[in-house]
């Protein structure tokens, strides 16, 4: 039995995102309206990013994975992520340059971004793009579906280790951290040009927050959602920031986000915060 025949078995409701299984928090003592836990689609183990409990699915439920796939499983995940760490990854064959204005982020913010579409199964009926480490090197895909499919966001391949993304180009020494692909282009798109986007607040550590001082960067702007997850991952970055001697301050706008600001508001913003 693997993780997604346990959780359906279950009957409890999952979103494939990544290497994970998204689900409301199996905490019984959590009321989590809006899915916070994440299951580790080969493993099991289970962390709630809003309460922080813990585990493992199959010790939970009292039964036992199936250990000859999970061999496979991470067989197959090092294979994949020892290729990308030599020579990176390459376009899928066959790939088509997007030229649209999807979500009214303009045809050259893709193109600088260079969003493409593809009709391979990782990649139709999404809009991708090639996450980039500071090398330049391509590491991983991250595509978002354009027509409510599930899952909404897709990283290939799964399990790829994202670097915060694109390399930063501070304004006045700062950068803004934000959670999300979409985030981060509305911001370049309409001219805050120092955003950064972490692909999930679980991706942000010490180790990569200390890799933005050595770019030249002298405070964060944490710019997440502002609801309540968004808030205390805020609170949680901006304690690690504190740990490396990093200032930081956090951006908050209630119930929105920065993928959802018009032109007018981020022109607003940015006089504000760097004026």
């Amino acid at each position: 039995m693997n993780v997604e025949e346990l959780l359906t078995e279950k009957n409890i409701h999952y979103i494939p995102k990544g290497a994970d299984c998204v689900v409301r928090c199996l905490n019984p003592e959590h009321d989590d309206r809006n899915p916070s836990m994440r299951i580790d689609r080969i493993t099991g183990i289970f962390n709630c990013f809003s309460c922080e409990y813990k585990g493992n699915i199959f010790t939970l439920f009292g039964e036992k994975p199936n250990q000859l796939q999970l061999k496979r499983e991470k067989l197959k995940k090092l294979i994949k992520q020892k290729m990308a760490e030599s020579v990176g990854l390459v376009f899928p064959s066959n790939s088509t340059m997007y030229q649209g204005n999807w979500r009214n982020i303009k045809p050259e913010t893709y193109k600088k971004f260079e969003a493409f579409q593809n009709v391979s199964p990782d990649f139709v009926s999404r809009l991708n793009f090639p996450i980039r480490d500071i090398t330049g090197k391509i590491v991983a895909f991250n595509g978002r579906h354009t027509g409510g499919g599930l899952p909404k966001y897709m990283i290939t391949p799964p399990g790829a280790q994202m670097p915060f993304f694109p390399t930063i180009k501070p304004i006045k020494s700062t950068a803004i951290l934000v959670e999300g692909i979409f985030d981060m282009l509305n911001l370049h798109d309409k001219g805050l040009t120092n955003a950064i986007c972490c692909f999930g607040t679980q991706n942000i550590n010490k180790e990569k927050l200390s890799m933005l001082k050595i770019q030249g960067v002298h405070e964060i702007d944490i710019f997440f959602d502002g609801d309540d997850a968004g808030q205390k991952a805020a609170e949680k970055v901006k304690e690690m920031c504190d740990d490396i001697e990093l200032p930081s301050r956090n951006i908050f706008l209630e119930a929105t986000d920065p993928g959802a600001l018009q032109e007018t508001q981020i022109i607003k913003l940015k006089e504000k915060l760097y004026a």
